[in-house]
Parts: structure tokens; sequence; C-alpha cells
């Protein structure tokens, strides 16, 4: 059996309840949702659906790095959003950080409402 090990850095938002960065199981880690805190002053980040977009993927970046991977290891993603009217915005921000070619897999969902109230979150699937 392969055993559970706990991903944490302080290069991302640390847990503000009873659960992890990330946790990795053999050769896959099962990321938790990001959102746009600022991990150094635990602020969120909100300009813009971009700006927010993008602290969340810089904050997804260090958790796989915690973990010796990176966005080409991911296989899944998961985006829960507020207003799907941000779609085409997000998605220019996202799209930035992997190749069209070997994306991974990925929904994108219109939620009623999210922690902090935030615009947007995304949770990962990734393997080594």
């Amino acid at each position: 059996m392969n055993s559970k090990k706990i991903i944490f850095t302080d290069k991302a938002p640390a847990p503000i309840g009873p659960y992890s960065q990330a946790v990795l199981i053999g050769d896959t880690l099962y990321t938790s949702g990001q959102v746009a805190l600022n991990p150094s002053t635990m602020e969120l980040v909100m300009d813009d659906i971009e700006t927010e977009t993008k602290q969340v993927m810089e904050n997804m970046k260090a958790v796989l790095e915690a973990a010796e991977m990176n966005f080409g290891n991911v296989v899944k993603t998961s985006i829960f959003i507020i207003d799907m009217g941000d779609f085409a915005r997000i998605n220019s921000v996202y799209s930035t950080y992997f190749d069209e070619a070997t994306a991974p897999a990925r929904e994108t969902v219109q939620v009623a409402g999210l922690p902090k109230g935030v615009n947007i979150e995304i949770s990962m699937i990734a393997v080594k």
C-alpha cells in the first residue's frame, strides 16, 4: 500500500481549516482548491479576474513544486467560478500555464458561492 504524504509549502497560502494543501499517494498528487490569497500576507488578490486567476495559478505552481512536480504533470483540473461570463478572461490566463497539445482534462463549473467571496477556485490532480 502506498503511504500518504502531506505536501506543505509556505509559498502557497496556509490551510485555514482541517485540510492539507495537497496529498501525495504514490505518484499521484491531489491538491486542495486554491483561491487568490497572497501567501505572504494572506490577503486576497482580487483586482480583476485575470489578476485573481494568476494568483490562484501561482499558488498552485508552488504546491506542485513542493511535490517536485510542475504543470506538465497535471492530468486533471477542476475550476469553480462565480460567473461563467468570466470564462474567456480566466482561460486566457490559465492557458499560459499549459501546453495546449498536452493540456490536462478539465471541467469548469459555475457555482453559487466560494470561500471568502472569491470569484475562482482551482484544484488539480497531477502524476509523476
